[in-house]
């Protein structure tokens, strides 16, 4: 695989679809300058990298850090998910029959450190890749590559053995290196792999994936230290932080645009202002007093308005994101009731989908979904195993199924949502459609910033049955062939407990074939492979999927050359210019 050769941005003009309406992107040299004020519900998960998990994060990791692989920030849906290096001076080949990949380093690349600019080396790379699996934090996207790169398994287990203290933890990873990674000089990276894998490329565009200055191993990964001491190597460094209310990003002054080919940084400051709900959110952006949004959804009522009156500045972007319910197997609530399969089949049929789609603003921005990948994912197809009338479920059928397992006069269940944007109404359609099955859903709000980073990762409130069943989204980690990154972190389990398969759910036919479709070689194949692997999931009926959607992106008149970033599904905060 090699990278495309970058388009000219001096008056490059690309089209894209705007709800019906062809719009004109101007890509051209923009106006530097400004500061861009980002609006948003609730704060940032993480400023380390290495644990960095939520897609809206992925913009402003954008912003402060640079990986091996990036992507151009494109209107155009092929450029947007073609692979480019970013750090690396170029996609390699792999070598060694698929098993050898050999980067060079882009010179010129800094780290703003406090003794200085200082370069980028090989050795930062594998210092980020230990990182991963430290025992303080660790990162949701471990697992991809931990049995992948040879040895980092084995620094795993041994790291998993170390108290987690920064003095500890240091003297690990000083005294320890990953054999599959070779840095024979400061700019050259050898990794090597266990096996094929045609999307380990896709997989080190993952801010997770982040080289790491030396300096960090003094601070605890993402503490309040770190946070302070922050040192960027994107063309942003954090300012101001008021954590829960606003954070300022300045001109990293270690940045030079010549060492990096995918971030103009046009902007001179970036301020996130958080806690802002979407009505005031849109309005603010309508009236010029903001510029973008951070994690907002567009409610319906305005969606309608904006698309009854044809305003081009807001774009659809497809991202495979899906929407399901977590259905929770390992809490003894009702007796262990949800470990049936039957009753897990039950709510796959009463779910009303039609009715969510609607909720979310019509097929114009989402549709029903029946399996865990969703439209834009290589794999997905259309099968459906508990199909209802136009998807607006069958309240009989689950009554049936509830009565074969022993529940005739039907069941209550836990149901937290995140009270955020229209999810709370979304939580509503679901409670009353499964009260047609004679499902009770007693509902429990949860604050955004929590719901993901402190409830529903938490092991403890699965085992206690704090929730029964749980509305959750999955965005493809990466562009591209991305169904290994909708699968792995979620529903496979090899003894360690993974942050977002909260029940440890496993069916091993269903990774075998996932192997196979990692290692496959045509489109076809790897497409067939997976949609078995849907099929199979789907059978055992761990999620109740409802609803795939378009990413709706909206944005204040001041801002140009509005190009989308793949892994952000946002505007790319780098490359807008304003002009106010």
């Amino acid at each position: 695989m090699s990278g495309i050769t970058r388009l000219a941005l001096a008056g490059l003009m690309a089209t894209t679809s705007v709800l019906g309406l062809t719009t004109l992107a101007n890509a051209q040299d923009g106006t530097p300058g400004g500061t861009l004020r980002i609006l948003g519900t609730a704060d940032i998960d993480h400023f380390d990298p290495t644990s960095g998990a939520l897609v809206t994060t992925n913009n402003f990791l954008r912003a402060v850090s640079r990986q091996l692989i990036s992507y151009q920030a494109s209107t155009d849906e092929n450029v947007r998910i073609t692979p480019e290096g970013d750090l690396a001076v170029e996609v390699p080949q792999p070598t060694n029959d698929g098993l050898t990949y050999t980067f060079k380093l882009r010179q010129g690349a800094m780290w703003n450190a406090p003794s200085g600019p200082r370069q980028i080396t090989s050795v930062d790379f594998e210092l980020g890749i230990k990182r991963l699996c430290n025992p303080a934090l660790g990162s949701a996207a471990l697992t991809y590559y931990q049995d992948l790169i040879v040895g980092l398994a084995d620094f795993c287990a041994g790291f998993s053995e170390v108290e987690p203290t920064v003095e500890a933890m240091k003297a690990y990873i000083e005294a320890n290196d990953v054999t599959g990674i070779e840095t024979p000089d400061d700019e050259t990276i050898v990794i090597n792999l266990t096996q094929k894998a045609g999307d380990f490329i896709y997989m080190l565009s993952l801010p997770t994936a982040a080289p790491a200055p030396v300096e960090v191993l003094d601070y605890m990964p993402d503490g309040p230290d770190y946070r302070a001491n922050f040192i960027a190597s994107g063309p942003y460094t954090p300012g101001n932080y008021v954590p829960d209310s606003q954070l300022q990003l300045v001109r990293n002054p270690a940045w030079s645009a010549e060492s990096d080919p995918l971030r103009k940084a046009y902007v001179d400051q970036i301020d996130i202002t958080f806690g802002v709900q979407p009505d005031a959110a849109l309005q603010q952006l309508q009236s010029g007093d903001g510029d973008m949004t951070y994690d907002i959804t567009i409610p319906p009522a305005i969606l309608q308005l904006l698309t009854a009156t044809g305003d081009n500045k807001l774009m659809t972007v497809s991202s495979g994101n899906t929407a399901f319910l977590f259905i929770n197997t390992v809490s003894d609530n009702n007796n262990g009731a949800l470990k049936d399969v039957r009753i897990r089949q039950a709510l796959n049929y009463a779910i009303d989908k039609t009715a969510i789609v609607q909720q979310q603003g019509g097929p114009t921005v989402g549709q029903p979904v029946h399996g865990i990948f969703g439209p834009g994912v290589l794999g997905y197809h259309e099968f459906n195993l508990y199909p209802s009338p136009e998807d607006k479920g069958d309240p009989e059928k689950a009554k049936a199924l509830l009565a074969e397992a022993g529940y005739p006069d039907g069941i209550t269940l836990k149901m937290p949502f995140r009270n955020q944007n229209n999810e709370p109404a979304i939580a509503q359609t679901i409670q009353a459609s499964l009260a047609k099955a004679g499902i009770t859903i007693e509902l429990t709000p949860v604050a955004p910033a929590d719901y993901y980073s402190k409830f529903m990762t938490n092991p403890v409130n699965t085992k206690d049955g704090t929730w029964d069943i749980a509305p959750v989204g999955w965005t493809p980690d990466w562009a591209g062939g991305s169904a290994r990154s909708v699968f792995q972190p979620q529903f496979t389990y090899n003894g360690t407990h993974q942050t977002y398969n909260y029940t440890d759910y496993n069916n091993p036919e269903a990774t075998a074939l996932g192997l196979e479709a990692v290692n496959a070689t045509t489109p076809e194949e790897v497409a067939a492979l997976w949609s078995k692997v849907d099929e199979l999931v789907m059978a055992d009926a761990p999620v109740v999927p409802y609803l795939a959607n378009k990413v709706l992106l909206y944005r204040g008149p001041a801002v140009q050359n509005f190009q989308p970033y793949a892994l952000g599904v946002q505007g790319d905060w780098t490359n807008v210019w304003l002009q106010r």
